[in-house]
């Protein structure tokens, strides 16, 4: 009977948890590391420059205008809920709620 409820002592062991140990660096690794992240931001350099001359625009007039248009309302927008202070944002709120408290209750 004892048998039955016996549970295997120790903590729960899981999937990789075991032997999986983090190397130390050395001043090697530094070292390629320092020349990798050198070599990368020059080639990225390189490629933005070739991306800005290869660049062909091929949108029309009006689509280009209507970019910029939403662009511009989009500015406005974020410029306009900027300049709202947390108390007007609240009043606004609060006008809005009882608004539809009224629609709902009062029909």
């Amino acid at each position: 009977m004892s048998d039955e409820y016996s549970a295997m002592g120790g903590g729960l062991k899981l999937k990789g948890a075991i032997g999986k140990k983090k190397k130390k660096k050395t001043k090697k690794d530094k070292a390629k590391l320092l020349v990798a992240a050198v070599a990368a931001e020059k080639s990225k350099q390189e490629r933005g420059e070739a991306l800005t001359a290869e660049y062909d625009d091929s949108r029309t007039e009006a689509q280009k205008k209507f970019d910029k248009v939403q662009q511009e309302r989009e500015y406005a927008k974020i410029k306009s809920k900027a300049q709202k202070s947390h108390k007007e944002k609240v009043d606004v709120s609060i006008i809005y709620r009882s608004a539809v408290w009224l629609l709902k209750y009062t029909y």
